[in-house]
């Protein structure tokens, strides 16, 4: 069976101003899809849409938008012109972590921040695009979820609680748009090298590098490459979820390291 031709289709693809959301929309660009791209910072979303045309995007649309702000989220995609309104693959790539506390010394803020943007924002955005492809019966939505919504680990309860919604959401999803052709998958990444530590740790690189130290992690490109996967498939063919690591992790709490040479 011919895959999925992506050749004009339009992607809207959140988080798109770096790590994953911007490999995903180069992937897509090589493809030539019509990318709609969405990211809080302005600047960088520019570069990346910029880069994508270059990589071969039969054209790209910026919208600077936090998924945070429902009435944002429901103007950028009501606003949309006529010719960016029919999106046929939403991928809800926005997500974040905060902290590394334990449960019950975590900082709230953090935990809004995580939850308003992993959970609320991945619903808001859902919501103002997928009536659009059930009324033309034809879409796919891909959500990012990850390992850490199908272990938990220490110290990260809530982003682990935050990716576990979206696993449910994403399931819960696919049966709400049984008996029509439209698709729904999750992408669960492990341990990947982008600015998720960064942010994690706002800003401390040297922690954040530690993060990755005797480990060969997963890149951008490599997540980005199994959403191109999934949306290509066949049109009969829906997969449910993708979870994928590099091979030195097991799972959120194994990890092996190689030994870093000591030095002189």
């Amino acid at each position: 069976m011919a895959k999925t031709n992506l050749k004009g289709k339009i992607v809207l693809i959140t988080g798109a101003s770096a790590g994953i959301g911007a490999a995903t929309a180069m992937a897509f660009a090589e493809e030539g899809s019509r990318l709609l791209l969405a990211a809080r910072r302005a600047s960088k979303l520019a570069e990346v849409a910029a880069a994508a045309l270059a990589n071969g995007a039969q054209a790209v649309h910026s919208v600077e938008l936090d998924v945070r702000d429902r009435k944002a989220v429901e103007r950028a995609i009501a606003e949309l012109p006529p010719e960016w309104a029919v999106i046929d693959i939403l991928v809800n790539n926005a997500g974040l972590s905060r902290g590394m506390d334990k449960l019950y010394a975590g900082k709230i803020e953090d935990w809004e921040e995580m939850i308003d943007t992993n959970v609320k924002g991945l619903l808001y955005v859902s919501r103002a695009v997928i009536p659009g492809m059930v009324a033309r019966n034809r879409g796919h939505i891909v959500n990012l979820g990850s390992l850490a919504g199908e272990m938990a680990y220490p110290n990260g309860a809530v982003y682990c609680g935050t990716k576990a919604a979206a696993h449910f959401i994403n399931d819960g999803l696919r049966e709400d748009v049984l008996g029509t052709p439209i698709r729904v998958t999750s992408i669960n990444p492990g341990m990947a090298e982008t600015e998720f530590s960064q942010v994690r740790y706002r800003g401390d690189t040297g922690r954040a590098a530690k993060v990755y130290e005797g480990v060969t992690p997963l890149t951008g490109e490599d997540v980005a490459d199994a959403i191109l996967w999934a949306v290509t498939r066949p049109e009969h063919v829906n997969i449910a979820r993708v979870s994928l690591s590099c091979v030195q992790q097991a799972n959120t709490l194994l990890v092996h390291r190689e030994t870093l040479p000591t030095k002189a």
